[in-house]
């Protein structure tokens, strides 16, 4: 049968027009145990996991990184310093010349002016001359190759600098060896 507006007379039941909003209320939206909503929170607590153990690799290769940054920053001010070593090792020869000749009063002009360059080079490496005649005596940064005693000396000095001694920052490349006038033992 029909109504007046010449829809037919279907019972309310099965109308879909009666029930809601294109016949969808006799759907069930309450989650129910198995259902998939669950599967979601499964799959984001998987992908959350995952995240994790990315982010957890990825922290321990920077900590790798940063370590391996900082091991290769020292190997290589190690190597730096090794290399201005063995240069100065080859050197001390001339070094010694040199000093013989300044203090033998024959050290002028222009081989004054390149000993004098070749300390300014030696110095902006960082290597520092040490050994001076008064200087108190160190076992540390001294060899005494001669000894002489005095009755007035009331601490052991330098008396005579036969070779300078020579560091780089606090390492001894070579000690000064010395003659020394300490007091009577």
């Amino acid at each position: 049968m029909t109504d007046p507006t010449g829809t037919p007379d279907v019972p309310e039941e099965e109308n879909p027009s009666s029930s809601g909003p294109e016949g969808i209320d006799h759907l069930d939206f309450e989650p129910q145990e198995g259902d998939a909503l669950e599967g979601v929170d499964s799959e984001l607590a998987a992908a959350q996991a995952e995240a994790s153990a990315h982010l957890d690799a990825l922290q321990r290769e920077r900590a790798e990184f940063v370590n391996f940054r900082n091991r290769a920053k020292r190997e290589s001010e190690a190597a730096r310093s090794r290399g201005v070593e063995d240069v100065l090792v080859a050197l001390l020869p001339v070094l010694d010349d040199v000093d013989r000749a300044r203090a033998a009063g024959d050290l002028t002009g222009p081989f004054a002016a390149i000993a004098d360059k070749l300390d300014g080079v030696l110095a902006k490496y960082g290597v520092e001359r040490f050994g001076q005649v008064g200087e108190e005596f160190d076992p540390n940064l001294h060899h005494a190759l001669m000894h002489q005693a005095d009755a007035d000396a009331t601490s052991t000095t330098i008396s005579i600098v036969i070779e300078a001694g020579y560091k780089i920052g606090d390492k001894v490349v070579r000690a000064a060896n010395v003659a020394v006038v300490g007091p009577e033992s």
